[in-house]
């Protein structure tokens, strides 16, 4: 079919209805008069639920996440688990250790207090005579006594030294009938030692220490032969035996 063109409308007419070129690519128009108040009205929601949790309650969260976040590491990683498990074994051997180390160390400390102060005491005290033989000990009885042995004899060559047991003071020295010569120390507690049968005195009176000179071994008073006569009277009272009165300083005659 042919076209006609007409120069006065600058329109071409063809044999067919044609469509409006907007009508052809325009969308359907939608209202969205409502649109921009929905939105709004959610972000003020969400705006005022924020706001409505204090700031403090957020650090909670945060510590209670990590914490989930790390046992969640080690419970989905064996490997780590043990390695914890080792770890804290590992702590809790070496804090016994420690202790045990503590106590060792306060026991031998207390052991090395203990062997001082039992050397101390041994140099605080000594026997009385050196290169001695016991030949009497008390409550012995025999000839040479008119009543039971009231001392230790400690035998030596006369002119032996004979020296103090312990400190204490000289309260009596001189001639005692069949004690011969005697030398009387009093201890700080009362208690009398009396050295006896003395063929000197050396120390009459005064102030003496462990190892003083008192005198000499002799033969004086009620003797069949030189020997050093020691008694000990608690209190200056009834003699007991010096054996374990002498044991219990720490001396072993």
């Amino acid at each position: 079919m042919a076209s006609t063109y007409t120069e006065s409308t600058g329109t071409q007419l063809l044999d067919h209805p044609v469509e409006p070129e907007a009508a052809r690519h325009r969308l359907p128009r939608q209202s969205r008069a409502g649109a921009p108040l929905l939105g709004v009205t959610a972000m003020t929601a969400a705006l005022g639920a924020l706001t409505a949790v204090p700031a403090q309650a957020a650090a909670p969260v945060a510590v209670t996440a990590a914490d989930e976040a790390s046992d969640g590491l080690l419970a989905g990683d064996p490997g780590l688990a043990l390695a914890a498990r080792i770890q804290q074994q590992a702590d809790g051997q070496r804090t016994a250790a420690d202790e045990n180390a503590r106590i060792a160390a306060a026991q031998d400390a207390e052991a090395k207090r203990a062997a001082q102060q039992a050397e101390a005491e041994r140099a605080a005290h000594n026997l009385p005579v050196a290169g001695y033989q016991l030949t009497a000990h008390f409550a012995q009885s025999g000839s040479h006594w008119a009543h039971l042995h009231t001392g230790l004899d400690f035998a030596a060559r006369t002119g032996t030294p004979v020296t103090a047991v312990t400190g204490g003071t000289v309260t009596s020295a001189g001639w005692s009938g069949p004690y011969g010569y005697r030398v009387i120390q009093t201890l700080p507690d009362g208690t009398e030692l009396w050295y006896c049968h003395l063929s000197r005195i050396a120390t009459a009176s005064g102030q003496v220490a462990p190892g003083t000179l008192l005198g000499a071994v002799g033969a004086t008073g009620n003797v069949t032969g030189p020997h050093l006569h020691l008694e000990v009277r608690p209190g200056g009272g009834a003699p007991i035996d010096p054996l374990p009165w002498l044991q219990q300083l720490g001396l072993q005659p």
